[in-house]
């Protein structure tokens, strides 16, 4: 390593401990001169003595490393503890940072200068998010914190360990994959849970659908419509969120198709725009209409999501993935469009991707525009029909007539051009 690269790496240990310094003497801003254990000056060294430490190392053996941080540690201490003693207070948080400060130091020089910086940056971070991390965890309740962690153990616990193929003789399911639609409707639940206490009942019901609707659009419709069933006086609000997330859904299919093949760009949109037109502004209606609702009877949520329900959502996933695997790989064999219909039940992109890359070459653009669209009404269709399984009479009523004049403004595109 030249001396330039040397230098470089010392400046970013020396700029780490100066990035924590400035915090800490911000924390403790008020302090008179002399209270604190280590201000802005004392970081900045303790990273540059990092860097120096890990040359040293080089020379004296790793030894040396381990025992100036564990010198660091034991002057940093006694400090601290004499602090405390003078303030009447305890935290470790200062012996940490001090901790941290030379351990990114040392890394700077012998590791990934990239990896060093960014870390030091999200040290400092969370350091400065002292006060909004204590408000988050004074205010988080234990129905938040076991849905979380149920969250966590089911995307990095249980997800790896499926198998990542099809299991059945139909080739049909793979674990791993519908697992992995469990998570994201699990997910998707906790998002919109957690938008609707940030934003607010009516902004957040849109901000999480929005959202959900560039993941899975039949997912947000259920999720809501469960909302709904259980609180049916928010239909109105509900209702313009899975509008919103259809709005999206139908645009994100666009966008997909015509990115792989841009020739299907006219074809494509001339039928969409009208119905995409028609669902963003009956979200915007229904909106608008849900303010009056939200003040008068308050959407309460008590549970990011229920376990149980997920897993039946599941289960039901599995079933309709089982039964249009089973329907397209028949005895008869379904033709495009047939099959564009009974694989659009359940996912919209498979087909969309296959007949977006075909288009132009096996089949004409106008055609291949013709499948995406059945492809997406059938998907339509499968939302609109859990609304009316798992929702309130009024949401699901709300949401067939959006879906049928949706659908009808789709078909006199498609008639007329």
């Amino acid at each position: 390593m030249d001396t330039y690269a040397l230098l470089e790496r010392l400046l970013l240990a020396l700029a780490i401990g100066l990035l924590i310094g400035i915090e800490r003497g911000w924390q403790e801003r008020a302090g008179k001169d002399g209270s604190r254990a280590a201000g802005v000056r004392t970081y900045a060294l303790i990273g540059l003595l990092g860097g120096v430490s890990a040359l040293l190392s080089g020379l004296a053996g790793n030894l040396f490393l381990g025992l100036a941080l564990l010198a660091l540690a034991g002057s940093l201490a006694l400090f601290e503890w004499r602090e405390a003693e003078a303030n009447n207070s305890a935290s470790a948080t200062g012996l940490i940072a001090g901790l941290i400060a030379f351990a990114l130091g040392a890394y700077a020089v012998l590791g990934d200068m990239i990896v060093a910086g960014a870390s030091g940056i999200a040290a400092t971070l969370i350091l400065a998010e002292r006060q909004a991390l204590h408000a988050f965890v004074a205010n988080l309740t234990w129905q938040e914190l076991r849905s979380a962690l149920l969250l966590l153990v089911m995307s990095f616990v249980l997800l790896p360990l499926l198998p990542n193929h099809p299991v059945d003789p139909w080739s049909a399911l793979n674990p791993r994959q519908l697992w992995l639609m469990v998570v994201i409707i699990a997910a998707l639940s906790y998002v919109g849970y957690i938008c609707v206490r940030i934003a607010g009942e009516r902004a957040g019901l849109i901000y999480a659908a929005a959202a959900g609707g560039l993941v899975s659009s039949t997912t947000v419709t259920w999720t809501y419509a469960r909302l709904a069933r259980s609180h049916p006086s928010n239909s109105v609000p509900l209702a313009a969120g899975v509008t919103t997330a259809w709005a999206i859904s139908l645009l994100r299919m666009s966008v997909i198709a015509t990115v792989i093949s841009p020739g299907l760009i006219r074809p494509l949109f001339s039928i969409l725009a009208l119905p995409v037109l028609f669902l963003a502004g009956f979200a915007l209606v229904m909106y608008r209409r849900a303010k009056a609702v939200v003040e008068a009877t308050p959407l309460a949520l008590t549970d990011p999501f229920k376990l149980s329900e997920v897993l039946k959502f599941g289960a039901l996933l599995t079933s309709v993935t089982l039964i249009a695997k089973l329907a397209g790989n028949g005895p008869s064999q379904l033709g495009l469009l047939p099959l564009a219909a009974v694989s659009g039940l359940v996912d919209v992109d498979p087909i969309t991707l296959s007949v977006s890359r075909a288009a132009g070459q096996a089949v004409s653009f106008p055609y291949a525009a013709i499948i995406i669209v059945v492809a997406g009404g059938a998907n339509l269709l499968c939302k609109t029909v859990l609304a009316a399984l798992f929702g309130s009479r009024s949401f699901a009523l709300y949401l067939g007539a959006i879906a049928l004049t949706t659908a009808a403004a789709a078909a006199t595109m498609w008639l007329v051009l």
